[in-house]
C-alpha cells in the first residue's frame, strides 16, 4: 500500500469524521453521515494496520474514531462521580427493600438462641458435654473475657472484621442456593445459645451480655441483614412475579449484592468497636452507649434515608443503561 497515496485519497473523509466527533448535537442527517464515516473509518484503519503496522496516519485515524464512537455510544461516567449517588441511592434503597425480611431474621435468631441456651441450662448433662471442669472453668472465668485484650487492637479488629465480611458476603452470594444463608443464621444463633448457656452455669451470663453489646449490636444486625438479602435473592427466583426468572434473579442479584459493600463498612464499624472499645475500662454504659450509637446511625440510614431513595424510584439496581435493555413484561 502506498500510504501517502491511500491517505491523500480519503483525507476529506477522515477531516470530516474529526468535525463531527467534535460536535456535542447534531440532526438526524448528521447523525447517519457520523455512523457512515465511522463504519468506513474503522475498515480504513483496519487496512492500514495490515498493511503498514503502527503509523501517524492511523494513529490520527484511530483517534478520530474514539471520539466519534463516543458521541453515538456516550461516554462511561467518572467512577468518583457514581460514589454519592451509591451511597445516597442505591445502597440505602436496597437495604431498605429487605428491612422487614432483617427483622424477620433478627427475631428468629432471637429466638432460636434462647431456646438453646434454655435447653442447655435446664437439661442435664449438656453442659458436661463442652470438654473438662477445668476447661469449662477456664473458658467462663478467663479465656472469655481475655479474647477481646490478647491481641493487638489493629490485629485484632483486622481479624473479627475480615472474619464477618466473609460471612456475610457469603450469605449473599450463596443465598441463591436457598439453604446456605438460613443454614448460616442457624448455626449461629446456636452458638451463641450454648455459650450463653455455659456462662450461666458460672454464674456469669452478665458478663457474656456485657461482652458482646458494645459490638454485637452492630455486628449481629450486618449479619442478619446479609442472611435476608441471600434469602430474598433465593426467593427472586422462586417467585418472579410477572419477569422471568432469569431476569427476576439478574435484577435482584445486582440490586441486593450492593448490601455487601455497606455490610463490609458497618463490619468495619463494628470491628473498630470490638477491637478499641470493648476492652477498655470504662463504665459499661459508655461502651454499650456507642455500639447503640453505631447501630441506631444504621438503622437510620437503612430505615430514613433507604425510605426516601425507594421511593424516588431506586432498587439498588444499576441504571438501565449499565444493565442493558430489559424484556417487556407482563403487568
Amino acid at each position: 500500500m502506498d500510504l501517502d497515496a491511500y491517505s491523500a485519497a480519503h483525507r476529506d473523509e477522515w477531516a470530516e469524521l474529526a468535525r463531527l466527533g467534535s460536535k456535542r448535537s447534531f440532526t438526524g442527517a448528521e447523525s447517519d453521515e457520523l455512523i457512515e464515516h465511522y463504519q468506513s473509518g474503522a475498515s480504513q484503519l483496519a487496512a492500514i494496520r495490515t498493511s503498514a503496522g503502527q503509523t501517524i496516519q492511523g494513529d490520527r485515524l484511530s483517534l478520530g474514531l474514539s471520539r466519534a464512537r463516543l458521541r453515538f455510544t456516550g461516554a462511561g461516567s467518572n467512577v468518583l462521580s457514581q460514589v454519592p449517588a451509591f451511597f445516597v441511592l442505591q445502597l440505602p434503597a436496597a437495604l431498605y427493600r429487605i428491612r422487614w425480611l432483617g427483622l424477620g431474621v433478627t427475631l428468629a435468631t432471637a429466638i432460636i438462641a434462647v431456646l438453646y441456651g434454655t435447653w442447655a441450662i435446664n437439661t442435664p448433662g449438656v453442659i458436661s458435654h463442652f470438654g473438662t471442669a477445668e476447661f469449662r472453668k477456664q473458658f467462663t472465668e478467663q479465656d472469655f473475657v481475655n479474647y477481646y485484650s490478647k491481641s493487638a487492637p489493629s490485629s485484632f479488629t483486622g481479624q473479627v472484621w475480615s472474619n464477618n465480611a466473609w460471612l456475610a458476603a457469603q450469605c449473599i452470594a450463596f443465598g441463591i442456593v436457598g439453604v446456605y444463608a438460613p443454614y448460616l443464621l442457624f448455626s449461629n444463633a446456636q452458638q451463641i445459645g450454648l455459650s450463653g448457656a455455659l456462662m450461666a452455669s458460672h454464674g456469669r451470663l452478665d458478663i457474656f451480655f456485657l461482652y458482646i453489646a458494645p459490638h454485637g449490636q452492630l455486628e449481629l444486625y450486618s449479619l442478619f441483614t446479609a442472611g435476608a438479602a441471600g434469602m430474598f435473592i433465593f426467593w427472586s427466583w422462586i417467585s418472579p412475579g410477572g419477569r422471568t426468572r432469569g431476569q427476576a434473579l439478574a435484577e435482584e442479584a445486582r440490586s441486593l449484592f450492593t448490601v455487601a459493600v455497606g455490610l463490609i463498612l458497618s463490619l468495619l464499624v463494628s470491628g473498630l468497636i470490638e477491637g478499641f472499645v470493648t476492652r477498655q475500662a470504662w463504665p459499661w454504659p459508655i461502651k454499650i452507649g456507642i455500639g447503640t450509637v453505631a447501630l441506631a446511625a444504621f438503622v437510620t440510614y437503612q430505615w430514613v434515608v433507604g425510605r426516601r431513595a425507594f421511593r424516588a424510584g431506586q432498587t439498588g439496581d444499576l441504571t438501565e443503561f449499565e444493565a442493558g435493555a430489559r424484556r417487556i413484561i407482563a403487568s
